[in-house]
């Protein structure tokens, strides 16, 4: 491990600086070309002081510098976005090239391998039989040596975010993508979201045991904006000390369900695609026959990529789609997994579809439009998020900057279809 920094206090943007510029000084040599992995502004961490510290400490040694954003399926950020995202230095070298991850571009894409039938019916524990071909963005083969920077929160789809997941699906072809995402769907979020190794993250390893360019992670942990963990050195490791770390500061361990859960999405969430982790993070802590309102009015779309697929299929639980499979299989499947994600778990019997919990949108999204995805309406304009405040005793919570700490019972329970 090249830097392990935990205090037990926030680190100061100086002090990280400080201490990423030490640590690159044993990494990076002089005639190499690195690419710097890195998430989009859908993400919480200090780009602009790892950008700096890059930039200033670590260019300098070496041949190449160069970034790409690993957007996963999200759209394109623009410049101002990434002006914003990579902090001002950014305009002061534009020697450093920035690039973004095109998931749907075959020409950006390589294929390096796949995962076999029977690797893929062993790691899902027999929920899926299929050969998985595995495409990366083909940058990453094109250089000497690969930085991952990663924060690491609880994760709907893979338990964890970080490490290796910013390969795939962070920059990966649709395949990886779409099986990834429907694999954790069928386990359902309540039973991944905060377990560490779980088989999407098995998959994920087996994926990225296939990419030959060596590589070295940093992983890094927030609570809110506060930085609290950073670990740099081989990507697992550093992966898993951050993973423990972040269990301990982003699950949030409450005495008994809520009946009403009012999710303030914040303003980095622009499209439902992205605010459904204000589901997500919170389904574990509604009472069965409860009420979760995702509160967003700057959200106007469900999702400029896949939009229009959602509005085909609508938002369900999983054992609708599975029900129906020979309907549904031909759409994307990780807009099925969003779409069982955001509709939460539920059950579909006698042709009766039965959510456990109900979902609503307070959002800039159309009270048609939340019918026609089969999601509940409510006008912001008649909810006020400060109203409800501190009446926790009345079965009502109310999360405000959701979607990166994951809430559960303190028990231990988690909700199970079987149990519905």
């Amino acid at each position: 491990m090249i830097l392990s920094l935990a205090p037990g206090r926030p680190i100061s943007e100086g002090e990280l600086k400080e201490r990423l510029l030490e640590a690159f000084l044993s990494i990076g040599r002089t005639g190499e070309r690195w690419l710097v992995i890195v998430p989009d502004d859908t993400r919480t961490l200090p780009m602009p002081v790892i950008f700096e510290a890059l930039v200033e400490g670590f260019a300098p040694r070496v041949r190449e510098l160069a970034f790409l954003v690993a957007l996963g399926t999200h759209p394109p950020m623009t410049e101002e976005q990434l002006d914003r995202h990579f902090g001002p230095a950014r305009r002061d070298h534009p020697e450093v090239q920035i690039r973004q991850h095109s998931w749907d571009d075959p020409s950006a894409l390589v294929r390096i391998g796949k995962i076999t039938r029977d690797e893929m019916e062993e790691i899902s524990r027999g929920l899926l039989s299929l050969e998985v071909p595995v495409e990366i963005n083909r940058m990453v083969l094109e250089y000497d040596r690969l930085l991952i920077v990663n924060p690491v929160f609880p994760h709907e789809v893979i338990g964890f975010s970080g490490g290796h997941k910013y390969f795939f699906p962070g920059i990966s072809g649709p395949q990886m993508v779409h099986v990834s995402h429907w694999l954790g769907a069928l386990i359902t979020n309540p039973k991944i979201n905060g377990h560490k190794w779980t088989p999407v993250r098995e998959m994920v390893e087996r994926a990225a045991a296939l990419v030959s360019t060596p590589r070295l992670g940093l992983s890094l942990v927030l609570k809110g904006h506060d930085l609290v963990g950073t670990f740099l050195g081989e990507v697992v490791e550093a992966w898993e000390k951050a993973a423990d770390l972040s269990a301990e500061v982003n699950i949030v361990w409450v005495e008994k369900p809520f009946d009403l859960v009012i999710s303030v999405a914040p303003a980095m969430y622009r499209e439902l695609w992205t605010a459904g982790k204000c589901m997500y993070k919170l389904e574990p802590v509604v009472a069965d026959g409860g009420t979760l309102i995702i509160y967003a009015p700057h959200i106007r779309e469900i999702s400029p990529t896949h939009g229009r697929w959602l509005l085909q299929v609508g938002y369900h639980v999983r054992d609708y789609f599975l029900a129906q499979w020979k309907k549904f299989e031909k759409y994307p499947w990780a807009v099925l997994a969003h779409s069982t994600h955001v509709k939460g778990i539920g059950t579909y019997r006698g042709g009766v579809e039965r959510p456990r919990i109900e979902v609503f949108l307070a959002t800039g999204i159309p009270e048609e439009i939340c019918q026609q995805i089969n999601l509940g309406y409510r006008d912001p304009r008649t909810l006020d998020p400060e109203e409800y405040v501190g009446r926790e005793d009345e079965g009502i919570l109310v999360v405000p900057n959701a979607g990166e700490q994951l809430h559960r019972l303190a028990d231990g329970t988690v909700p199970d279809v079987d149990e519905l």
